[in-house]
């Protein structure tokens, strides 16, 4: 591992000396690429550098021991090795986190789709409040949310809604919302006071570039048609709407969010993109099989992964076990414990393979 590192830390400073050159400035392509792979190397580099800090600091201490006679000194030298030996333990279990190979779709904007499930209007309020609550997490890490298209139910709820999230490492953090999220509540039409369960599914999607998935424009059936319902301002004024249905898959998408047809077309197509792309991972996953079971949950979309109980104020992730009893701030978007949770599960159970390897 330190090897590893120790070329690392070479390479970026070679990065840092090819930064500073003026030539490399003037090719905007090549400093971008240069300044991305500063930045993603950044973090294991510092951290490796005060790891080296913290080692120079044991070894220092070790000598003074050996000099040093007066008893007050040497229980301040004790002191700082026995700080520096159990910062070390810290940082060497951050460098393996920041060594383990990196999603090449991590730093992905995302397609956020919620469907209704079983449950009628319930399931289409729910699918509605979950929403609300990625938008609400999504604002509060200065992301954008954009709707791309709505099915609403008249009363509030959502059969299904699609949104983009543009922001940095918006897949990393949401890639383990996929699933099937289940609530149990009373519904306030219920007069017998009993709780039903609803459920919605949520797939959360790398948004696609040109590069990763190249549509044939004759794949592609596009239709033009006036926008309905609350999504559409200029409802019976333009023909706003665009609906485009790729052939060979059978993939049908559905934008009318923008006044433009121009908008609603671009929109329509980066969720088509972003959906075959989608299905590309779902089959390279499958392939892999063995260790797409090692990580946190499946992925699958019909695997249930959460349940809000409203009753009892709680909310459990199936996966990792772990229950919260603070659903409000929940379902307002405080999700970063949830979120948070299940990152450090997937590292660990990715640290005890690799450790089973070597």
């Amino acid at each position: 591992m330190f090897d590893r590192l120790d070329d690392i830390l070479v390479h970026y400073e070679e990065l840092m000396q090819e930064l500073n050159n003026p030539s490399v400035a003037e090719d905007q392509h090549r400093f971008r690429k240069l300044m991305k792979e500063q930045a993603d190397l950044a973090p294991l580099v510092d951290t490796y550098t005060q790891y080296k800090k913290e080692k120079q600091t044991v070894q220092d201490s070790l000598a003074l021991l050996e000099e040093e006679n007066d008893e007050e000194m040497r229980e301040m030298v004790k002191e700082e090795l026995s700080g520096a030996r159990k910062q070390i333990e810290v940082l060497e279990q951050e460098l393996k986190i920041l060594l383990l190979p990196k999603d090449p779709n991590d730093d992905k904007n995302i397609i956020l789709e919620i469907r209704a499930g079983a449950g009628g209007d319930e399931a289409a309020l729910f699918a509605s409040e979950l929403y609300r609550m990625y938008v609400n997490y999504a604002e509060g890490q200065r992301w954008r949310v954009e709707l791309i298209s709505v099915n609403e139910n008249g009363i509030g709820g959502f059969k299904e809604v699609v949104a983009m999230i543009t922001g940095k490492g918006a897949y990393s953090k949401m890639k383990y919302e996929s699933g099937v999220h289940r609530v149990q509540r009373v519904p306030e039409t219920e007069s017998g006071g009993r709780i039903h369960t609803s459920t919605a599914t949520v797939a959360v999607m790398p948004e696609a570039e040109d590069v990763d998935v190249v549509i044939e424009d004759k794949d592609v059936r596009i239709d033009v048609m006036r926008a309905s319902g609350n999504g559409g301002q200029c409802v019976n004024t333009t023909d706003s709407a665009v609906r485009l249905t790729h052939m060979p898959t059978g993939i049908v998408i559905y934008s009318q969010t923008e006044k433009s047809q121009l908008q609603n077309k671009e929109k329509a197509f980066r969720l088509l993109r972003s959906k075959l792309y989608d299905i590309e991972l779902e089959k390279r996953q499958n392939s892999e099989a063995e260790e797409r079971r090692s990580q946190i949950g499946t992925g699958d979309r019909s695997e249930k992964i959460r349940t809000y109980n409203f009753p009892q104020g709680r909310v459990t992730d199936h996966r990792i076990k772990l229950t919260l009893y603070k659903i409000d701030s929940i379902m307002n978007g405080d999700i970063l414990e949830l979120l948070d949770s299940l990152i450090a599960a997937d590292q660990a159970i990715r640290l005890s393979k690799l450790n089973e390897e070597n």
